[in-house]
């Protein structure tokens, strides 16, 4: 649905975007990572034909972004950074406007916005002036109006900003919900959305890509997959010296419980290898005693920050 073929962008001698590949089947949820500055959003609004490339070629739904533009932004709804509207206008009279904008009148106009304002659960303030509404709220109108045209691709930069935890697990459901027919981009920081919304997921450093997989298989890249964490009763000596001495452990990171609680020890071993029931085997072997025990599935802000490690350089101040 997106061809995205060697894509550059820059801004004078500063290179956003430096050559990047990928592509985006309808029904994939693409989450876009990168520190601030590494060329994220500067890729979304190429692909909404908000900017144009400076070299490179995007295509959505067969269409070249440079040579049918309008054609393109039919096909998409884009939620750009910050929730931009009319702050003067009720959220009636703006998603009126926006679905006449985009071509509908009379009744088709009046369901397209009775619609999205039931989908972004906008229905208890549609009279309400959109520059009283708090940012949430913004931020739903935002999105109601890149539903509007039923759109197949969304373009998403940052969706739940302002949302408060309620309200960005209902934009979560929603999400997941339209990725059932449509194929949606949508960059965040926080990863715990990644891994909650996303089907695949993109880390840009620096304008270039450093990783394209699932989030299961970027948390299997984290040193602290396949590791195992216990807890030891409280008051109980420190088990870490036992500890590196078992057989295939290479490692023993030791954090202090809280008053009441023993410390916790995660125990990462020499090969990359299911270990939990082998450790188990050993600690009653040695009658080791624990309170808990669990396997650690690896953790995506470890590798995050090892692909994104060092700043962005000369893409700093980029989008």
């Amino acid at each position: 649905m997106i061809v995205v073929n060697k894509l550059v962008k820059q801004y004078g001698n500063l290179t956003a975007v430096d050559g990047i590949s990928f592509q985006v089947e309808r029904g994939e949820v693409l989450g876009f990572l990168g520190p601030n500055g590494a060329g994220k959003s500067t890729t979304m609004k190429i692909i909404a034909c908000f900017i144009p490339p400076t070299s490179g070629t995007v295509r959505v739904g067969g269409k070249n972004v440079r040579e049918q533009p309008v054609a393109v932004r039919e096909q998409i709804g884009y939620l750009p950074e910050s929730a931009p509207s009319y702050g003067e206008m009720t959220v009636e009279e703006f998603l009126r406007f926006i679905a006449e904008v985009r071509g509908f009148a009379g009744a088709a106009r009046d369901r397209r916005v009775d619609a999205a304002a039931e989908l972004t659960a906008l229905r208890s303030v549609r009279g309400q002036v959109i520059e009283t509404l708090s940012k949430g709220y913004r931020q739903r109108v935002c999105f109601a109006q890149a539903l509007l045209h039923d759109p197949p691709v969304l373009i998403l930069d940052e969706p739940t900003d302002g949302l408060d935890p309620n309200q960005k697990h209902e934009m979560r459901q929603v999400i997941r919900r339209m990725a059932e027919d449509k194929t949606v981009i949508l960059s965040t920081h926080i990863l715990e959305e990644m891994e909650a919304v996303c089907t695949r997921a993109i880390i840009i450093a620096r304008g270039r890509i450093v990783a394209d997989s699932t989030p299961a298989e970027l948390a299997a890249r984290s040193p602290l997959h396949k590791a195992v964490t216990l807890r030891a009763p409280p008051g109980a000596a420190s088990l870490a010296g036992a500890l590196r001495d078992l057989p295939g452990v290479a490692e023993v990171r030791v954090s202090r419980g809280g008053r009441g609680e023993g410390a916790r020890y995660t125990v990462i071993p020499a090969e990359r290898r299911d270990f939990l029931h082998e450790l188990t085997r050993q600690l009653k072997a040695r009658k080791i005693a624990y309170e808990e025990i669990h396997e650690e599935r690896g953790h995506v802000d470890d590798v995050f920050r090892d692909l994104t490690a060092g700043g962005n350089g000369r893409e700093a101040g980029a989008r």
